[in-house]
């Protein structure tokens, strides 16, 4: 690696780029669920109790393989206490996710019709914010 690049490169630093990345990963596979339940929930319970439902059921998810692999090793004390905190703590992205969320659906009629695109746009806009709060309060 050439010098001035492995001043910046520094070993924290590559470990925080291989943590966004892997946090990047789950929150792909949590993209999918997240689709995938409110698609199934839409007609009994709406699009905004689906997209509520979905943002838990997900987000427990998510908080599951986060501990197990973008964050393993890092955080301690027993596991639902942990996955309360992540909850807490990503309270602020779940305000930007699904705030998001409902003002696609309820004003573009593209996103009421399919909804990938506002659970797409809300995990997007969710994104830098959950994972700096994950690594600096859940996962520390």
């Amino acid at each position: 690696m050439p010098s001035p690049l492995r001043r910046v490169a520094t070993p924290a630093r590559l470990l925080v780029v291989e943590q966004f990345i892997r946090f990047g990963v789950v929150g792909l596979a949590g993209l999918v669920g997240d689709t995938a339940v409110v698609y199934g929930l839409r007609g009994p319970l709406g699009l905004y109790g689906a997209g509520l439902v979905s943002y838990f059921v997900v987000a427990s998810g998510n908080w599951a393989l986060n501990r197990m692999w973008t964050f393993r090793g890092h955080g301690s004390g027993p596991a639902h206490r942990q996955w309360i905190k992540f909850l807490a703590a990503n309270m602020v992205g779940f305000v930007l996710n699904r705030g998001t969320y409902a003002l696609l659906v309820t004003f573009m009629p593209a996103a009421a019709a399919q909804p990938v695109i506002a659970t797409s746009a809300g995990a997007i806009a969710g994104m830098f914010v959950n994972f700096s709060l994950s690594r600096r309060m859940v996962f520390r």
